[in-house]
C-alpha cells in the first residue's frame, strides 16, 4: 500500500542544554492514506502537537523516517520545506492568526502573494475559496467584523486557497461555542468527502474527533490507540 503520509520509528527530543533532554515522541509508526480524515487525540505534552509540526514541515524529527507523498521530509532544505508548506499544506489554528483591519478576501489571498499569481487569477481563487465554507457574501469586511466561527471560516478559506493536498487543523474549535465548533467541522467533514482532501486534525474533544473517519490517541510520545 502506498501512504499519503508514513511515519516509521519517529523520534523527536528536545536538548535544553547542560544535559537535559525532553523526548517527545518515542518510536510513533502510523501510516496515512490520500483522502483520510484523521483526528490525533492526547493530553497535553502527549506529543500530538510535536507530530502535527512535524507533518507541518516546521520541524524535523530526532530520527526515524517522514515520508510525505513519498518526500522525506528530514532530506530537505529549508527552502524546500517551505515550498511544500506553502504548497502543499493549508494550515487553520485555534486562534485563526488574521491579519486585524484586513478584509476577509485580504486575508484569504495572503498565500498566493507568495506564488507569483496574476491579480486576476488571484481574486478568482480567492473567491472560490471563500465560496467553499459559505462566506462570500462576506468577503469585504474586515476581520475584527466577523464573528469567531467567520474567522475560522476564512481561515479554512486561505488554507484551501492554493488548492493543498493536505490540511492541517490544530484545536480549529478550542475558541467557538458548541454550535459554531459543529458548523466548523461540517465544513471540514464536506470538505474531506467532497474534495478528498487529507485532513489531519489535533484536538483534545471526543465530540470533535468524532468527525473525523479514524481517531489516533497519543500518551508520553506514543500511538496507544488508533481506531
Amino acid at each position: 500500500m502506498t501512504h499519503f503520509i508514513l511515519a516509521e520509528q519517529i523520534y523527536k527530543t528536545y536538548d535544553l542544554g547542560e544535559g537535559v533532554e525532553i523526548p517527545a515522541l518515542r518510536g510513533v509508526s502510523l501510516g496515512v492514506g490520500e483522502g483520510e480524515f484523521v483526528a490525533i487525540m492526547g493530553a497535553s505534552g502527549s506529543g500530538k502537537s510535536t507530530f502535527m509540526n512535524l507533518l507541518g514541515c516546521l520541524d524535523i524529527p530526532t530520527s526515524g523516517r517522514l515520508l510525505l507523498e513519498g518526500v522525506e521530509l528530514s532530506s530537505l532544505n529549508e527552502n524546500q520545506l517551505a515550498e511544500i508548506r506553502n504548497k502543499k499544506i493549508g494550515f487553520v489554528f485555534q486562534n485563526y492568526n488574521l491579519l486585524p483591519r484586513t478584509s476577509a478576501l485580504e486575508n484569504v489571498e495572503l498565500p498566493l502573494l507568495y506564488s507569483k499569481v496574476t491579480a486576476s487569477k488571484r481574486y478568482r481563487l480567492t473567491v472560490e475559496a471563500l465560496e467553499r465554507v459559505g462566506l462570500k457574501e462576506r468577503m469585504h469586511n474586515l476581520s475584527n467584523q466577523l464573528s469567531g466561527g467567520e474567522q475560522q471560516r476564512v481561515a479554512i478559506a486561505r488554507a484551501l486557497v492554493n488548492n493543498p493536498s493536505l490540511i492541517l487543523a490544530d484545536e480549529p474549535t478550542g475558541n467557538l461555542d458548541t454550535q459554531t465548533s459543529a458548523e466548523i467541522m461540517q465544513i471540514l467533514k464536506d470538505l474531506n468527502n467532497t474534495y478528498e482532501i487529507t485532513i489531519i486534525l489535533v484536538t483534545h474533544e471526543t465530540v470533535i474527533a468524532q468527525y473525523a473517519k479514524r481517531q489516533i490517541l497519543f500518551s508520553d510520545g506514543k500511538i496507544i490507540s488508533d481506531q
